[in-house]
């Protein structure tokens, strides 16, 4: 099974400052990593910029504008205790977006069956008029809507394994009955939403996780509720919303799952795809600080 892997030097210069935890070292890391010679296979293209008309489906285009225009030629502009934009933020936060419609628009043209999406800022917090926690633009939401209105697909499905609740992601989606949603979080972590009562209009499905969960519980809803949820869904893409904060040697939550668990519920979903979207399948990275 092929991978398109999607990534950009730009997305390095969005630098908030030291002491951050969304630092260019995350990318750094994993680009490094992927040089290694197991990953030869990877078919490595780098991110786009996203256009207006693409944000523009996702987010007010007046929003977009003021974020894209504050940003400064030398100073640090902070949104909000979290949330930072440096000098060279703009071109990081145009191809963190684009690239998850190259994704979309490569994995339709049959180039391969699936895509991680290596960038930042991440984006699953930013709602359709605001910026926070880390994000600006909503990566993965600017792709599901590319995915629709782009190629026609009817239904889409964005499952999210961050630690922290894609508020964001499902405030764009949630009357959307397009698009189905699926999150676990730890509860009541940042940013105190995702309670298993939010449901959209039938597309929503929050798993709240207790602090201390392990893979083994993780495993469990995610088999039990997570995918039957998707099979019912029957989604034409699969996204996913790849965050790893929730990793036992990540220091900003207590939820203790491990290398394993990530490979198992991305494997998962990908079994899904297998079952309803040809194997579709287009990961974007989220959270993960260690």
């Amino acid at each position: 099974m092929t991978t398109i892997y999607l990534s950009h030097p730009e997305c390095l210069n969005h630098d908030p400052g030291g002491g951050y935890p969304e630092s260019p070292d995350r990318l750094m890391k994993i680009t490094a990593r992927l040089k290694d010679p197991e990953f030869d296979a990877l078919i490595r293209k780098p991110a786009p910029k996203a256009d207006l008309a693409q944000l523009a489906r996702v987010h007010e285009i007046q929003y977009v504008q003021k974020t894209l225009a504050s940003i400064t030629k030398s100073t640090i502009v902070k949104v909000d205790a979290d949330t930072r934009l440096s000098p060279q933020s703009k071109d990081a936060l145009l191809r963190a977006a684009g690239s998850t419609c190259a994704a979309v628009d490569s994995i339709m043209a049959g180039e391969a069956h699936n895509a991680f999406c290596a960038v930042r800022p991440p984006g699953h917090h930013a709602s359709s008029d605001k910026s926070m926690g880390f994000c600006f633009f909503n990566n993965i939401a600017v792709g599901a809507a590319h995915a629709r209105a782009v190629h026609g697909l009817e239904r889409v499905a964005i499952m999210d394994f961050d630690v922290h609740h894609g508020n964001g992601t499902q405030n764009i989606f949630r009357a959307d009955p397009t698009v189905f949603f699926a999150s676990t979080h730890q509860w009541m972590l940042f940013p105190k939403t995702g309670a298993a009562g939010e449901v959209g209009v039938g597309n929503v499905l929050n798993i709240p996780l207790p602090n201390g969960t392990k893979g083994d519980h993780f495993r469990r809803v995610f088999a039990d509720q997570v995918v039957p949820a998707l099979d019912k869904f029957a989604p034409q893409m699969m996204f996913i919303s790849a965050g790893f904060d929730a990793h036992i040697a990540d220091n900003v939550s207590g939820l203790k799952l491990v290398d394993g668990d990530f490979n198992w519920a991305t494997r998962e979903l990908m079994a899904v795809a297998a079952r309803h979207a040809e194997s579709r399948v287009v990961s974007v990275l989220e959270g993960g600080y260690n």
